[in-house]
């Protein structure tokens, strides 16, 4: 028994018991759960490995997901009659289940959010970090062919790119803000602040729409539609600004 209690510790503390079998090689067996349960006595052991298990569980269902949340959630998710706009029950992120990408992107398509490439190279790389989706490219800012088009297309990517990070970083502020006034409201004496948390939570979602907004610009080519988006995002950034 300690050899075995050794030898389920190892692989549940390695993250291997899900495919963990008899330790004699001829044998393919697999230890079950009420056998784990008998010979592993630590709490701490076991409660890792009830957790790889329902990794596995979530890993293995299709219409299953974590919470993509970056800040971090434990929330499993059920994708199906999850539209654009439901969120995170635990912590109201909103997940994009249809591409990588780890939040809804709307207005921009998952192919918008997918990839970028260099008008200059045909380099592909991503559109948040610039990170090059093949290993070992040249940096995108000195890939060597040069031609004014695609100066022209780099200075357009530019603008929209600095146009799409200042709303992620006013987002991130709108966030911050939202958190210190959630602290205030703790505080004894002082009154209702529900309001300014609402208004604050209408901020950060209009920051997010304005910034993918970026992107479904830079992609789009029709330049009549266009006309009408571009009014309707400067509408929503002069009152965005003015909350």
């Amino acid at each position: 028994q300690p050899c075995w209690r050794e030898y389920l510790t190892t692989r549940i503390e390695q993250n291997m018991i899900v495919s963990c079998t008899c330790p004699i090689s001829e044998c393919r067996a697999q230890p079950t759960t009420a056998f784990i349960h008998s010979i592993v006595s630590s709490e701490e052991i076991i409660a890792k490995y009830e957790k790889a298990l329902l990794r596995h569980y979530v890993e293995c269902c299709s219409n299953l997901t974590w919470c993509t949340n970056p800040q971090g959630c434990d929330q499993i998710l059920l994708k199906d009659g999850l539209g654009y706009g439901a969120a995170c029950s635990k912590c109201s992120w909103i997940s994009c289940f249809n591409c990588n990408f780890p939040e809804a992107h709307y207005p921009a398509s998952c192919s918008h959010m997918s990839r970028m490439t260099c008008a200059k190279c045909n380099h592909g790389f991503c559109w948040r970090c610039l990170k090059p989706w093949r290993p070992n490219h040249k940096d995108y800012y000195n890939c060597s062919a040069m031609v004014s088009k695609a100066a022209w297309q780099e200075k357009r990517f530019q603008d929209y790119n600095e146009r799409c990070t200042f709303h992620h970083h006013a987002r991130e502020f709108a966030v911050s803000l939202r958190n210190s006034i959630s602290s205030i409201r703790e505080m004894p004496k002082i009154r209702n602040l529900t309001f300014v948390l609402d208004a604050c939570k209408v901020l950060e979602q209009a920051r997010k729409v304005l910034a993918y907004s970026c992107v479904y610009s830079y992609y789009n080519q029709d330049t009549e539609s266009m006309d009408i988006v571009e009014q309707q995002t400067e509408s929503l950034e002069l009152l965005t600004n003015a909350l």
